[in-house]
């Protein structure tokens, strides 16, 4: 997902799908672990969806805190 669609969601949104990732991240870490992982690129790839959903957020808190 890029930029573009996150910033179009509203913060539950974007809360939800951070959890989705973070749980996404968790289960790829034991996948890696157990020798069961067969496509290691995608752990990077969660990782920066999650950094970047992370980044939307502190953007859009940041302009309600500006607002008020």
């Amino acid at each position: 997902m890029d930029a573009t669609e996150l910033r179009n969601k509203t913060p539950d949104q974007l809360r939800e799908e951070l959890v989705a990732l973070k749980k996404e991240q968790f289960n790829l870490r034991f996948q890696s672990a157990t020798g069961q992982l067969e496509n290691s690129a995608r752990m990077k790839q969660a990782r920066r969806a999650a950094a970047r959903v992370k980044t939307i957020l502190n953007e859009k808190a940041a302009d309600a805190a500006q607002a008020e």
